[in-house]
This record gives C-alpha cells, sequence and structure tokens, in this order.
C-alpha cells in the first residue's frame, strides 16, 4: 500500500476529473451531498470560504495497493482503509469524498478533502509526505499486504508532474553519490542536468542544517526524496567514498603484463647474447627470470697430468733461462 499525496486550488477540477468517467464510483462521503458533481463542488466550496486565504485548500491522496493484494480487497475493505488512513495522518473534523477507479492494473482510489476543516481551521500538511510513507508502510505490514521492493521497480515513464521531478533527482542523486568525494563535485554534475542546491543554515552562522534541491522551479527537501539524501546522508556518503579512494591510491598497482615483460627485459639485458648463444628465447627468460652461470664441468685425470707436464716444463725453462 502506497500514496501520493496532492494539494491544489480548485475542488471543481478534481471532482470533475475523478467521477466524469465511466469506470468511477463513490464508496464513502462525509459532509457533502454525494449524488451529483454540482452538489460535491458547491459544498466543499461553501466550506472552504470560512478560510479564504487558503489558496491551496484542496487536499487529495491517491492509495494503491499491488495487483497481487486483488484477492484480499474488496470495495468495504478499501473504504475501511482510507477512513483509517485519514485518521492516522490527521485528517479529521473535515468533508472529504473517496471514489474508486477501475480504470488500472492495480487496485486504487481517490481520497478528495477539504483542508479546511469544519470549524473553520486549516488541516496542515507539513512533512505529509515523510508521515503518509510511515502510515503506509505501517498498514501494509499490520494488513500483510504486498510490500514494494522500493523506487527502483517504479515506472519512471508512468509518473507526472512533481513525481516525475522528484524521481529524476532521486535517480540523479543516485548515480552521482556513486563516485563523487566532494560537495562542489555534487554541485557541478546536478547542475549539468539542470538541478540546483539549496542549504539551509543555522541562523546565524555558517553551519548547514538541511538541503534541498530544485528542478524545473519545484524545490524538494532532501529528506522527501529519500532518507539517504538528507544532508546527514550526503555528507557521510561523500567522506566514505573519499577515504575509499585514498585507500586505493596508496595501494600498490600491480604491473601489467607489459611492465612485466619489460622489467625482465631490462634485467636481463646484459646476458641476452649469452642466453641466445645457448638457444634461449624470451620464453626461456620468462619462465627462469634469474640466471644462474653454469658451473664448470670437472677435470679429468689425464686433464691434470696435462697441466702439471706444463707447469713442470715451464719451470725448467724458466732455469735455463736463468
Amino acid at each position: 500500500m502506497i500514496a501520493k499525496v496532492i494539494t491544489g486550488k480548485s475542488f471543481g477540477g478534481c471532482v470533475r476529473y475523478l467521477l466524469e468517467r465511466e469506470q468511477s464510483a463513490v464508496l464513502d462521503s462525509l459532509g457533502v451531498r454525494d449524488y451529483g458533481i454540482n452538489a460535491i463542488i458547491a459544498d466543499l466550496n461553501a466550506q472552504r470560504k470560512m478560510r479564504p486565504q487558503l489558496g491551496n485548500a484542496v487536499g487529495h491522496t491517491v492509495l494503491s495497493w499491488s495487483n497481487e493484494d486483488r484477492e484480499k480487497l474488496t470495495v468495504q475493505k478499501m473504504a475501511e482503509h482510507a477512513r483509517e488512513y485519514m485518521e492516522k495522518m490527521g485528517i479529521k473534523d473535515t468533508q472529504y469524498l473517496t471514489v474508486l477507479h477501475t480504470d488500472k492494473k492495480h487496485p486504487h482510489l481517490h481520497i478528495v478533502y477539504n483542508r479546511v476543516d469544519n470549524n473553520g481551521d486549516t488541516i496542515g500538511n507539513y512533512n505529509h509526505w515523510h508521515k503518509s510513507r510511515k502510515v503506509c508502510r505501517e498498514m501494509t505490514e499490520r494488513y500483510a499486504y504486498h510490500l514494494g521492493k522500493g523506487k527502483a521497480q517504479v515506472n519512471r515513464q508512468a509518473l507526472r508532474g512533481n513525481d516525475r521531478l522528484r524521481y529524476g533527482i532521486h535517480d540523479a542523486l543516485k548515480s552521482i553519490l556513486a563516485k563523487a568525494t566532494s560537495w562542489k563535485q555534487v554541485e557541478t554534475m546536478l547542475a549539468r542536468q539542470g538541478i540546483g542546491i539549496h542549504y539551509k543554515y543555522r541562523s546565524g552562522t555558517n553551519e548547514v542544517q538541511g538541503i534541498s534541491f530544485e528542478k524545473d522551479g519545484v524545490k524538494f527537501k532532501g529528506s522527501t526524496i529519500d532518507r539517504k539524501f538528507s544532508y546527514i546522508g550526503i555528507d557521510r556518503q561523500l567522506k566514505q567514498n573519499l577515504r575509499l579512494e585514498m585507500q586505493l591510491d596508496n595501494t600498490p598497482r600491480k604491473s601489467t603484463l607489459a611492465e612485466q615483460i619489460r622489467e625482465v627485459l631490462d634485467t636481463h639485458k646484459g646476458e641476452h647474447h649469452h642466453n641466445a648463444s645457448h638457444g634461449a628465447g624470451l620464453l626461456d627468460i620468462l619462465f627462469n627470470p634469474v640466471y644462474i652461470a653454469p658451473e664448470p664441468e670437472p677435470m679429468g685425470d689425464a686433464e691434470k697430468r696435462r697441466r702439471k707436464r706444463k707447469e713442470q716444463e715451464a719451470e725448467q725453462s724458466r732455469g735455463i733461462s736463468r
């Protein structure tokens, strides 16, 4: 179970989009006359007038389940899950309309609610996306629904609007942080993709507290893109990349085969002619890199007698000359 959280300005546009199609049906409602599109729009607009300064009075959430959960779901269960979701999100004491759509393969419904509650107060939406993700996770686990495998499984081509921008930033950061070692590198590589960085500083200091990313005029906090893309998370990853790079720089580089061959040839440069005279080639040198001079063959008895005789003749010759 996942939720797509949206805010808007026009109840008319939102309600017509949801109900002016054959594959839609109202599952649940409160505080509106749900028997006609115009009546629903009129009721929602009447209540929003209690706080006319609130521009984005339209609350709109899409709740979706995996197609693997289809057999576990009924229309009644989906309506109950929608009410539980709103309660956990703090959407209460206000008008709402729950609409089922059957135009997709996966089960999903839409919740439209008035951000101006029955008392004229505003229903806040601060950090709504992050809170919604926690609520969906908890409900998915409690009801044993299919748990998705993360952002890698999201169909990018099907995304629209801010979701498309957010996932675009997510994918860019994921690629960049696999190799970047400094914030300057991150800024430069993001800029090439049309993505800007905004730092949030502690009041009166240069200490960075948070970070946001901007694309096509829309800003997203780092943590709303992904928890690991908060300022602290990115800074930690950059330091880890830098340590790894330094370790690799200090690791002795393994010689290539060509370098090993050149080294062997240089070592045996002075010995090459001697080895060649004995039929030694390059392979002999490579497999026997250290040259060892052959030991002289031992002299036989005849050779010893010949040398001794020459020494005696030399002695006699020296005696005559004296």
